[in-house]
């Protein structure tokens, strides 16, 4: 390392930045800097020697002396701090993708609103797609709801990217489009990009007189036939809650335990 500095610029005025430590061969120095400029600051020493003899007599200097054993070899306390921060906000950033889909007028915005605790008094029909972020049991819940117009339907496939979880949303009380549920649902089923999402099917509206048990709604859709597919059908009603929370623990907790199971 180069020997005590001569016309050293004074030290800059502190500000309210975190403070970083200086790496310097001698040990730690509590210095505040800018990593971006602290080479520039670390060469000032050279570009203020007094004149060429002086700079030729302290390149000679620092050519000789010893260099300490491995001074340089690891990236500066600040570089190693901020990795360090990075892998343990990323450990903790328990982030879950959830596509929400099914034919229209099934109730899928209504049941995000009521999940989120949101007014459901005023639900229009989605006309595109909604993204809605919230923490749920420690993790981060990222839900796509799309709309289920039949003209939209040929664009799901635009969200199927790093998808864990899937929640398919049937209209209980509709039974004439019941056929056109089960087509829809085994046309997703075979998109390559969902092949290892949870499937989470709601029976929704169940407060309507005359809506279909899960069971019955199950029998329609073939959910038997599934094979390998982690799925679970759950009965609810957006307009009172009932069943919503019951279903959102078994799909975090079945994506929970395929992907952070060794956290």
């Amino acid at each position: 390392m180069d020997g005590p500095e001569r016309n050293a610029p004074s030290s800059p005025p502190r500000d309210f930045s975190p403070s970083v430590t200086s790496f310097d061969a001698r040990g730690p120095s509590p210095v505040s800097e800018n990593p971006v400029v602290a080479p520039l600051v670390h060469q000032s020493g050279v570009q203020n020697a007094s004149s060429p003899r002086d700079l030729a007599a302290r390149s000679e200097s620092a050519r000789r002396r010893p260099r300490s054993k491995g001074a340089f070899s690891h990236p500066p306390p600040r570089a190693m701090g901020l990795l360090t921060i990075i892998k343990k906000v990323k450990a903790k950033e328990k982030e879950v993708r959830i596509l929400m889909v099914g034919l229209d007028n099934a109730g899928k915005t209504t049941i995000v609103k009521r999940v989120n605790g949101e007014d459901i008094g005023t639900i229009s029909p989605t006309l595109g797609f909604n993204i809605k972020t919230m923490d749920y049991k420690g993790y981060r819940l990222n839900i796509w709801d799309v709309g289920g117009q039949k003209t939209l339907r040929s664009y799901w496939r635009n969200y199927y990217e790093a998808t864990d979880g899937m929640v398919w949303v049937v209209d209980s009380a509709d039974v004439r489009r019941l056929r056109d549920c089960k087509d829809e649902l085994r046309k997703l089923l075979g998109e390559e990009k969902l092949a290892g999402a949870s499937l989470l099917i709601f029976a929704n509206k169940q407060d309507i007189p005359g809506a279909l048990t899960k069971e019955e709604i199950a029998a329609v859709l073939e959910l038997e036939t599934l094979g390998k597919r982690h799925w679970r059908i759950e009965s609810c009603s957006a307009f009172t809650g009932e069943g919503l929370l019951e279903g959102f623990d078994w799909c975090v907790g079945d994506i929970g335990a395929r992907i952070y199971m060794h956290d």
